[in-house]
């Protein structure tokens, strides 16, 4: 660090982000059966703020893949540069490791392999069709890449037949050169018109981070976009910087705002909307899907 230099910080988070840390036998259960069976967690890899939460209520998103991405998207905290391929038992494991804490819901993504020809879609089909031959009644969520616009691969993963399909567009079109600069906005929108194309019974979600500078009217318009795809579930949460080297917060979004876009989003059109400082991709994934399924009875 030169003399004109200064530190790079972290903003200081406002109170309504502290959160106390859940412990107790059955998170620890959890955490070491993920640690014996020598597999990943994006609640660990990502510093995921529901950690405890989740992991004290048996639940876990498991990645797929290895840990380490092929993209460097200045907002994630999970490694880069695979190092091999992946492995083959993998989806073997996931589905023992499902079975074996019981879960109902089981959430699946993955890093993003763009050094495999199909991104890693043959991965996500095994790892479905292992859990359902263990576990059939166990409901099933994907949380998958763009796969490089490959619609062959995101046919596979459809046809495999997740219950809920889920690809994040995590920020405004404006955004994406400096958040997500190995992405495009329009190709994830494209991915969620396709699966419903592919399969019109799918159910399909997608989530923003808020707090990296977009503005009211970016937003509303994302959430319409989304909208336009065919996009049934919507999750909404605070971007919080993982790192010094991370893109820093550049607003810290007040509960009652998000209690207001949550209002917006349902009103616009989406069956189910999960909005919060707190919230993530699959936190409380279950509860949602079990709300959308109850609405099409």
């Amino acid at each position: 660090m030169t003399q004109h230099q200064k530190p790079k910080t972290y903003a200081r988070k406002p109170p309504w982000l502290k959160k106390r840390l859940a412990t107790g036998p059955v998170y620890e259960r959890v955490r070491s059966l993920v640690e014996k069976t020598n597999l990943h967690t994006v609640c660990q890899e990502a510093q995921c703020p529901n950690i405890w939460e989740c992991f004290s209520n048996q639940t876990a998103t498991f990645l797929i893949m290895g840990s380490k991405c092929t993209r460097n998207c200045r907002f994630c905290a999970i490694g880069h540069k695979p190092t091999g391929p992946p492995d083959p038992e993998e989806p073997v494991r996931v589905a023992e490791a499902a079975q074996t804490m019981q879960l109902r819901y089981v959430v699946i993504t993955s890093v993003t392999r763009d050094d495999l020809p199909d991104g890693g879609a043959v991965f996500f089909a095994r790892t479905i069709k292992e859990i359902r031959k263990r576990m059939p009644d166990t409901r099933i969520e994907v949380l998958i890449p763009d796969f490089q616009g490959n619609a062959d691969a995101l046919l596979m993963v459809v046809t495999a037949r997740s219950d809920v399909l889920n690809h994040n567009i995590e920020t405004v079109q404006r955004l994406y050169p400096s958040v997500r600069p190995e992405a495009f906005y329009r190709r994830s929108l494209e991915l969620l018109r396709q699966a419903k194309a592919f399969d019109p019974t799918i159910i399909t979600k997608s989530g923003l981070m808020l707090g990296l500078g977009e503005s009211s009217e970016e937003i509303r318009k994302t959430l319409q976009d989304l909208l336009d795809t065919g996009c049934n579930i919507l999750t909404l949460g605070q971007y919080l910087q993982p790192t010094t080297e991370h893109l820093p917060v550049e607003r810290f979004v007040p509960p009652e705002e998000f209690d207001k876009w949550r209002e917006t989003a349902l009103e616009m059109g989406f069956s189910q909307v999960a909005s919060g400082p707190f919230v993530r991709s699959s936190y409380h994934a279950k509860d949602l899907y079990e709300a959308v399924k109850n609405r099409q009875i």
